[in-house]
């Protein structure tokens, strides 16, 4: 069986595990099913996990009113570490094992951030539920049972620790709807696996890596990246959409939908966070039940990313919570740099994030060159259309926007410097050249219109 086939069991089973265990466990026996699939999974390996988790909550307890900065320095100098384990000697980690760090690198920031926001309210004499804050400073017990939470806990899913300690604190768990919104993602998790399978067994990611690739023409070249990344999404909604059931059987991250909540955020409305304000009793003045949602743990718009029209627009669609994290902790820190600047230097994290492989940051840094492109055709060209000739831009927008996706999934799957660069010279590198050409377009008819 090859190594692929073993992840994917692996993957699948721990979801199935997570599905089963529904609304038993909370608090300790949450983190206790979480560690011992972990120690299952990594077996040695959970040792990473434990050292980042007890040299953050040190930084906390030493210094809480400056633990975001250490705790960012702290987490991603260990990335670079755990990235490079294998170079010193060390046996391989597994994918789960990279699966948990990452996550678990992205809770340990936001954790202290959430303390840091705490110190800073308390210094303010505020009342910190006014403003969603965590209510007090968590302790090395609480730090652990959020890390090593069963829920979401290998699957690329991320939630603040709010969102963890609203779940230990529902007043009424058993009202909380769960068939319903598990429903959906339940019956669309088969097509999604029906279409990974049938479009991997007819073309074959792994054949751009065959010399027998290259031999082919450029028509199929360009061609090819399309089932290659169409197998790459369909495999990632199948797995979000598992995590979001986990989530949903646990009733993690529900809250009521007049709370406005965001992906990976939570709650946005005072109404919900404040307890001195008034609180809407229903959502449904007949029956008297409060409805209830899970956008803070929606993770992908399948939809969304399939049929938005920009770049930027199918950026927001995927992997929600995390892009939530990067947006927040990386792109806002920077806002005093220019726009294009602070898309760079986002994306530049997210591929060191990723892992150290070329390929990552080739494909991540792309990005922000689809997106300047954008801004300029927007405002030199496109919004200067009529409502027809906008409607036939768009579609063109749209294949343009999935073309460049399928391009940057193919350096991210190839992940070696050498693979990335003979695949993409081997088209030419359309997207850069198209890209770099909408730019000069679109900055040129802007200063047309000027």
């Amino acid at each position: 069986m090859s190594p692929n086939r073993c992840l994917d069991i692996w993957w699948w089973t721990f979801l199935f595990l997570s599905f089963s265990i529904g609304l038993k466990f909370k608090k300790y026996g949450a983190a206790a099913v979480g560690l011992g699939l972990l120690l299952a999974a990594s077996g040695i390996h959970t040792i990473h996990s434990f050292v980042t988790i007890m040299g953050t909550w040190i930084i906390i307890k030493i210094s809480p009113k400056y633990s975001h900065y250490l705790t960012l320095g702290w987490t991603f100098s260990y990335l670079l570490f755990f990235h490079n384990f294998t170079s010193f000697k060390f046996p391989q980690t597994t994918h789960l094992t990279k699966s948990v760090q990452l996550l678990l690198t992205l809770k340990m920031v936001s954790i202290a951030h959430d303390v840091q926001e705490f110190i800073q309210v308390k210094e303010q004499e505020v009342t910190s539920n006014a403003i969603g804050v965590i209510p007090e400073i968590p302790g090395l017990p609480e730090i652990l049972c959020y890390s090593y939470c069963y829920v979401g806990l290998m699957t690329g899913l991320f939630y603040r620790y709010r969102t963890y300690y609203d779940w230990l604190n529902q007043p009424n768990p058993s009202e909380i709807p769960t068939w319903k919104p598990l429903l959906y993602r339940l019956v669309m998790m088969p097509v999604f696996a029906t279409m990974f399978l049938a479009v991997s067994y007819i073309c074959p990611p792994e054949f751009v890596e065959n010399v027998a690739f290259y031999e082919k023409g450029l028509y199929f070249r360009l061609f090819y990246m399309m089932p290659v990344s169409f197998v790459f999404r369909m495999r990632n909604y199948l797995t979000w959409y598992g995590a979001e059931s986990a989530c949903i059987t646990a009733g993690l991250g529900a809250y009521p939908t007049w709370a406005n909540s965001k992906p990976g955020r939570g709650p946005t409305q005072l109404a919900y966070i404040c307890d001195c304000c008034p609180i809407p009793e229903s959502s449904d003045v007949e029956t008297g039940c409060v409805a209830y949602d899970y956008e803070t743990i929606r993770n992908i718009d399948p939809y969304g990313t399939e049929f938005c029209i920009k770049v930027k627009d199918g950026i927001h669609c995927w992997n929600m919570t995390v892009q939530w994290w990067f947006y927040q902790y990386t792109y806002k820190n920077m806002s005093f740099l220019p726009r294009a600047i602070r898309y760079a230097w986002t994306m530049a994290i997210s591929a060191y994030w990723h892992g150290l492989r070329p390929g990552y940051h080739l494909s991540f840094l792309t990005i922000p060159l689809c997106l300047v492109a954008e801004e300029a055709m927007e405002d030199g060209f496109l919004r200067h259309l009529s409502p027809s000739g906008r409607i036939c831009a768009n579609w063109t927008h749209r294949l343009l926007k999935m073309r460049a996706y399928d391009y940057v999934c193919v350096g991210f799957l190839l992940r070696s410097f050498e693979g990335t660069i003979h695949y993409w010279s081997s088209v030419h590198y359309c997207v850069h050249v198209g890209a770099v050409s909408f730019l000069v377009i679109g900055k040129t008819m802007g200063a047309l219109h000027e």
